[in-house]
């Protein structure tokens, strides 16, 4: 299973975002952008891509930039992933009339696994593991 660049970088996108839904204040594309490495141009298509389909909302002006348009945890891995590239898996097998059944059958499990381990993580899941990255387990 191969996820394009996009898929990648659309996820940074909305976890900088996350991490700054408590504030109420929108990013910048520039701040964004840079925090993540990666092209301005590229990145303002991803969010108006995800602004489109609810995920993140953008204001004018001076204070300008994006915002979630939902909390961290309404918003999956695999919603965003979905949004910007398709099914987080597919194949062309599952189209494919002469594969046969039992292959096909792998393979819509395979697509289910992905999909719901995908659909679990929710970005507020992404931030608490990153808060904890630092904390010992005792």
């Amino acid at each position: 299973m191969k996820l394009t660049v996009k898929s990648d970088y659309a996820t940074r996108a909305v976890l900088g975002l996350a991490a700054a839904y408590g504030s109420g204040k929108a990013v910048r594309v520039d701040e964004l952008a840079k925090r993540n490495g990666v092209s301005k141009n590229y990145l303002v298509q991803i969010l108006i891509e995800l602004k489109a389909r609810g995920i993140v909302k953008s204001l004018r002006g001076k204070d300008g930039g994006y915002l979630l348009a939902k909390r961290p945890s309404e918003i999956s891995f695999g919603e965003v992933i979905r949004i910007v590239h398709g099914e987080v898996y597919d194949t062309p097998a599952l189209a494919d009339d002469n594969c046969p059944v039992e292959l096909k059958d792998a393979w819509r499990r395979l697509q289910s696994a992905a999909t719901s381990a995908s659909d679990e993580i929710t970005f507020q899941t992404l931030l608490d593991q990153g808060n904890n990255a630092g904390m010992y387990q005792i």
